[in-house]
C-alpha cells in the first residue's frame, strides 16, 4: 500500500489513490494510509460471536454488499488488493470485474491460498517469487500480469524469503497499476491483455519494464 502511494506521486503517475479501506479496525496500514495523506476506513464483519447460527452467508453477503456501496462512493476506475486477506464473495467480484487486482506472493499458479513461503522452502524451490493478477471467482486463479523472481538460498527461512518478495512486490504492483490507468492493460474474455496482446504467460520482471 505504502508503494502505491508513494508511486502515485511520481512526477507524470496516471493514478491516485483515493481511499484505503480495511476488515480490520486495528490494521496498520489504516493509520499509514492517513500519515500519507489517503482517506482510510475500517469495516469490520461480524465476527463469530455475533453472528447467530446458521447465518454465516447472508452476513458475508452483507458486509460485501456494503463494502462495495462504500468503494463505489469513491468512483475507483480501479480497485487494489493490498494484504486484504478476506475471500470476496461473487457478487462483488462481479460489480469490480475487470477492474480490480490483486498480489500473490508465489509464482501462480503454485501456492495458490496461504503460507506460500513455507510450502516454497517446504517443496525446496530454487526460486520464488509474486505475481499481479486481475481478480475473478477463483481464489488466486484470475489471469496473471506480471510476475517477479527471486532466488531461495540454502539459509533462508520464512521470514528472510518473504522478505525479499515484498522487495519485488514493491516495485512490480506499482507498474501494472500504471499500466492499467494508462490503458495500456485490460482484462476481456477471460484474459489479460497489454498493449493490445493477449498475455499467454505473465510478463516476467527484469527491472527494464516501461
Amino acid at each position: 500500500m505504502r508503494a502505491l502511494i508513494e508511486h502515485s506521486r511520481d512526477a507524470g503517475a496516471p493514478y491516485a489513490v483515493s481511499k484505503v479501506f480495511s476488515d480490520q479496525a486495528d490494521a496498520a496500514g489504516l493509520d499509514l494510509a492517513r500519515s500519507l495523506g489517503v482517506p482510510a476506513q475500517a469495516l469490520s464483519p461480524a465476527t463469530p460471536a455475533d453472528v447467530p447460527a446458521r447465518t454465516d452467508a447472508p452476513t458475508r453477503a452483507t458486509y460485501d454488499a456494503t463494502l462495495a456501496a462504500a468503494v463505489k462512493e469513491c468512483s475507483p476506475s480501479l480497485v487494489v488488493l493490498a494484504g486484504f486477506m478476506r475471500i470476496l464473495s461473487p457478487p462483488f467480484v462481479a460489480e469490480f470485474a475487470g477492474r480490480m487486482l490483486n498480489i500473490h506472493p508465489s509464482l501462480l499458479p503454485k501456492y495458490p491460498g496461504l503460507h506460500t513461503h513455507r510450502r516454497a522452502l517446504q517443496a525446496h524451490d530454487p526460486e520464488h517469487g509474486a505475481t499481479v493478477h486481475f481478480v475473478t471467482e477463483k481464489l488466486d486463479g484470475g489471469p496473471p500480469i506480471i510476475q517477479a523472481r527471486v532466488a531461495v538460498t540454502a539459509t533462508d527461512d520464512e521470514q528472510s524469503l518473504a522478505a525479499r518478495v515484498q522487495t519485488v512486490e514493491h516495485r512490480i504492483y506499482p507498474l501494472a497499476v500504471r499500466w492499467f490507468c494508462e490503458g495500456r492493460l485490460r482484462y476481456d474474455s477471460g484474459r489479460a491483455w497489454l498493449d493490445d496482446r493477449a498475455l499467454t504467460e505473465p510478463v516476467q520482471f527484469t527491472g527494464t519494464e516501461g
